[in-house]
């Protein structure tokens, strides 16, 4: 996909878009704009979306880009095309329909609309709430801790992960931490959250000084969260790949390997941009794909 300043129709997979906007400055600090945030999204795809299809979307929506007014939207944006999938989903304030990143144009679309960042639940339309198939933990420092100390906590995880039989993959959240992925037999969300919340307890008794459970940010200081709720069926995780809307230049949801993981002593060395992570995509492949086959999933203990 190729785009110019301003507006562009274009044809992806058979669907045509006008993508409007081009040239709206997006994250100042960098210069991105609407257009190569698109060229990104069209160009990641293939390996983002094995990773987004078949599971209802949420979004955050920021037409101006994380300077200006953004929300959390689970409805389809207004202008949705009418070829871009939707699924029905029971919340607690009744039925709605979402959107389901399943290809390519879908995608684009939905970032064309200003949804930039995209959010996924651990289960997909086709299992159902009870059919959680990968199981996450999201790693998040407090004040006076980093990505670096994330990194240290992240490798004891995997270790006890791998003792139950799983086998975890390593992610950059995009923004501060870090979450890990492990892809698991179909489980209910409570089973899930279950095990997540015994595992993250159990490294919390190995290192109270290192790691907490709690929420409260006065008990997070100098230390990191280990966010084991996100396999609540209700909940979602920014998807492998998405952009994330933060100050500054835009930050990607990006797999990291675990030499990665164990060199890394300064939260630079895991920031990367769209280019970054493209040029990554390129050398590397899908470092999750792992997490969207069967022959590598472990069932819960």
């Amino acid at each position: 996909m190729s785009v110019s300043p301003e507006r562009q129709a274009v044809e992806i997979e058979g669907h045509r878009l006008a993508l409007t906007h081009l040239d709206r400055v997006l994250f100042p600090a960098s210069g991105h704009t609407k257009a190569q945030v698109l060229q990104y999204y069209a160009r990641i795809a293939p390996v983002m979306v094995a990773h987004t299809a078949d599971r209802p979307a949420s979004f955050v929506r920021a037409p101006e880009g994380p300077g200006g007014q953004s929300w959390v939207a689970k409805n389809p944006p207004g202008g949705k095309p009418r070829w871009v999938r939707v699924v029905p989903v029971e919340h607690r304030e009744g039925v709605t329909e979402q959107v389901v990143i399943d290809t390519t144009a879908a995608l684009v679309a939905m970032a064309n609309l200003g949804a930039y960042e995209v959010h996924v639940p651990q289960w997909t339309a086709t299992a159902g709430p009870d059919g959680h198939d990968r199981l996450v933990l999201d790693l998040d420092p407090g004040p006076g801790a980093d990505l670096v100390v994330c990194c240290r906590v992240a490798q004891r995880l995997r270790q006890l992960l791998d003792d139950d039989g799983l086998t975890a993959h390593a992610v950059v959240s995009g923004s501060k931490g870090l979450h890990l992925y492990a892809p698991v037999h179909a489980a209910s969300g409570r089973a899930a959250g279950g095990y997540a919340k015994e595992l993250a307890a159990r490294m919390m008794g190995e290192h109270p000084g290192l790691v907490v459970v709690s929420m409260a940010r006065v008990e997070r200081r100098g230390k990191v969260l280990i966010d084991w709720s996100q396999n609540a069926s209700a909940k979602t995780t920014a998807a492998p790949y998405t952009v994330r809307l933060r100050e500054g230049a835009p930050g990607v949801a990006a797999p990291v390997t675990w030499d990665e993981v164990a060199a890394c002593r300064d939260p630079d060395e895991l920031a990367f941009t769209p280019e970054q992570v493209l040029d990554r995509a390129e050398t590397y492949g899908d470092l999750l794909a792992p997490l969207t086959g069967d022959a590598t999933r472990a069932r819960l203990p």
